[in-house]
């Protein structure tokens, strides 16, 4: 991305500021979202996602957008970027991406510490704030400290099930349980580090094993498209998730809730009102 930027004439302030990035994109995105004649809404509040599914619901090409950080170094350190970007549209928050930050460690990173203290009070005040946390790519102990600092449900946007696939991208089943356990969505991936298999039979099986192993109002997609992961279907050829999962005897509820049902209802429980 930080090569991409000149290239694509982004503001010189977004080239070494994560923070000014963040604002930059949500900037973007609301820009798109004026420019498309109504077709693409940005989701701040639930009365915004009811809007976006009664569209649906009449049958009108509606896309509903709504801005995320894939990790908390966005706040350059600072709590009051948080009212900042919460200002820009931002509804959830991940607290780490491949790296520690001062938040805490990283799955990925070098410490795999817990919350910082700097952490401990960033997650309250996105709590009070109604913004949703992602510990996706977070460490075990952040996500021990997550689970009991707060009781506002969490997802993880994009991951696998260790159970179904051991790789060190994917945390420990119990985790996943009592994240489940405390409300939480578990968003289950397209990538070979999420699912091992990443033909459609092989995504299905981790999600038939995430919910045999969590439930199935817990479990959702969770892709990771974001042009760097290696997948074999795109998003215009999700229908062949459906269909795999008819053919292994997925009931119709089952297949509903995690083709978009359990998100949408997760999203209008805990956005703000």
């Amino acid at each position: 991305l930080r090569q991409l930027m000149p290239l694509q004439l982004w503001p010189l302030r977004t080239w070494n500021d994560p923070f000014e990035r963040a604002r930059f994109q949500a900037t973007r995105l609301r820009n798109a979202a004026d420019a498309s004649g109504g077709t693409m809404r940005l989701v701040r509040t639930r009365d915004d996602l009811a809007e976006v599914l009664g569209a649906r619901a009449a049958e009108e090409n509606v896309t509903a957008a709504l801005l995320g950080t894939e990790g908390s170094h966005a706040l350059n350190g600072e709590l009051s970027n948080i009212q900042v970007l919460f200002d820009d549209g931002y509804r959830t928050m991940g607290l780490h991406h491949f790296f520690d930050n001062r938040l805490g460690g990283s799955l990925h990173g070098i410490t795999h510490e817990g919350l910082t203290q700097f952490g401990r009070n960033a997650v309250l005040q996105m709590v009070e704030m109604d913004i949703i946390i992602d510990v996706a790519h977070s460490s075990t102990q952040v996500v021990d400290d997550v689970l009991a600092l707060i009781d506002q449900p969490v997802i993880v946007s994009h991951t696998g099930v260790y159970g179904a696939c051991p790789t060190a991208r994917n945390i420990s089943d119990d985790h996943m349980q009592r994240i489940a356990a405390a409300g939480g969505l578990i968003g289950i991936g397209y990538w070979e580090g999420a699912a091992c298999d990443i033909t459609p039979e092989g995504v299905v099986a981790s999600i038939r094993y995430a919910i045999d192993l969590v439930g199935v109002d817990h479990v959702a997609l969770g892709s990771d498209y974001d042009g760097a992961t290696t997948v074999m279907f795109d998003t215009g050829e999700l229908a062949v998730l459906t269909q795999v999962m008819m053919e292994q005897g997925f009931t119709t509820d089952e297949i509903s809730a995690v083709m978009g049902g359990n998100v949408a209802r997760f999203f209008m429980e805990n956005l703000p009102e």
